[in-house]
């Protein structure tokens, strides 16, 4: 289990993705920069213990965003374009914070959850279960976690299977969507409104080819 470190963070969380999220191509916002607060999501654990995984949901006036982020100590090779920044951790240093749909571990990680093998778990305890996070799998055929592409567009960012199987990350959440009758997995989630009621919706669907 990952331990979770409640210390400083320079440039926060927010402040990284305040200059990137704009650059994406789902993002719905016009051309100033957004004003955004952290609204929920879940961590996944690295067996290795090397890499932090975080499915974070923030929000702006333009919409709900899902936004998966590693965190490494060291930078990722071949990965410079999935590169969010760079932040100093006030316990374990620099460290390299990554688009997670671009980083191996965490896309491991991410099918281990859609097929059962893996527990989401709490943004902000340790060793504590999300259970808000729930996982679906009715596919014959295992994930594999090798030879992806990842691609992103204007409604979100699709993860190729060599086998035609896609994961498909919804980026602006809608609450209540659900899957498509044709898809053979999901991911569903809650996240925190600006009236501090819980939405509840679609995080990502499977697809077969």
């Amino acid at each position: 289990m990952a331990v979770i470190h409640h210390t400083t963070l320079k440039p926060t969380k927010l402040e990284l993705l305040t200059d990137w999220l704009p650059s994406r191509p789902w993002y719905r916002g016009g051309p100033a920069a957004p004003q955004l607060s952290k609204a929920g999501g879940f961590r996944l654990d690295d067996p290795q213990g090397e890499v932090g995984i975080e499915f974070m949901v923030v929000t702006d006036a333009s919409a709900h965003y899902l936004v998966p982020l590693t965190y490494r100590g060291a930078p990722l090779d071949g990965a410079e374009h999935a590169l969010v920044g760079t932040m100093e951790h006030g316990v374990l240093g620099k460290r390299w914070v990554y688009d997670a749909c671009h980083d191996p571990v965490a896309i491991a990680q991410l099918l281990s959850l859609i097929e059962g093998r893996a527990q989401a778990q709490d943004q902000n305890a340790s060793e504590a279960p999300d259970r808000e996070v729930v996982a679906a799998y009715t596919g014959e055929a295992p994930l594999t976690a090798t030879d992806i592409t990842t691609t992103d567009d204007t409604s979100g960012t699709a993860l190729a299977t060599p086998n035609g199987t896609t994961v498909r990350l919804q980026r602006a959440l809608e609450p209540s969507a659900a899957a498509p009758e044709e898809a053979i997995g999901q991911v569903t989630g809650s996240w925190q409104l600006p009236d501090d009621s819980r939405a509840r919706g679609l995080f990502a669907v499977v697809l077969s080819a």
